[in-house]
This record gives C-alpha cells, structure tokens and sequence, in this order.
C-alpha cells in the first residue's frame, strides 16, 4: 500500500435539493484532499438524505472509511481540522433541483 501525502486542505462542496412534497433535503457532493495539488485525492459523496450542515458530518465519516483519517478522530470534521492545522472549505449549493444532485 502506497503512503497517502499528508492532508494539507479539505474540500467539501455538494448540492442540495428540497422535496417539497415530502419536506425532506437532500444532499450529494464530493470531498477533495488537498485540493489543487499533486497529492489531491476526490471521494464521491453519493445522494444521501440530510439538511444544515450534516453533510460536513458525512464527509467526515467518508473520509474515515477511505482511511484518509484515524477512525477515532473527534466527531467534528472542523474540530479535526483545526486540532491538525488543515484548510477546511466547505460549500453547498441549495435550491439545486434533483437531477442536478444525480451528477455527482
């Protein structure tokens, strides 16, 4: 297994659609590491049900799947960032219609 280059920013940028009908939100998205730089590495976030900020906390839980980082970090993607001195930008576009959330 090749070492992964150390996380020096994290992106999270995804779209969000709201079912009127239903009164639900949803989200999809991508996490990119290190943006930008030769070491970037991109995690698709797939449609997922979640309003506010929860898709900060399910970048979070991706990133610790592909072992990007240590599954016993702290519960808040902000607060792992902060506590390792890595960039954390994070986007997301709302009144997004369902389709757009698909291509992703």
């Amino acid at each position: 297994m090749s070492r992964k280059a150390k996380i020096k920013t994290i992106d999270v940028n995804v779209k969000e659609w709201f079912d009127k009908v239903n009164g639900n939100s949803y989200f999809a998205g991508v996490a990119t590491i290190n943006y930008g730089m030769k070491s970037e590495r991109e995690y698709k976030m797939p449609y997922q049900y979640g309003y506010g900020d929860h898709y900060k906390d399910m970048a979070l839980v991706l990133l610790k799947q592909e072992k990007e980082i240590p599954i016993d970090a702290k519960p808040a993607l902000w607060s792992y960032c902060q506590d390792n001195n890595i960039i954390l930008r994070a986007s997301k576009q709302e009144n997004c219609k369902k389709r757009d959330l698909k291509s992703f």
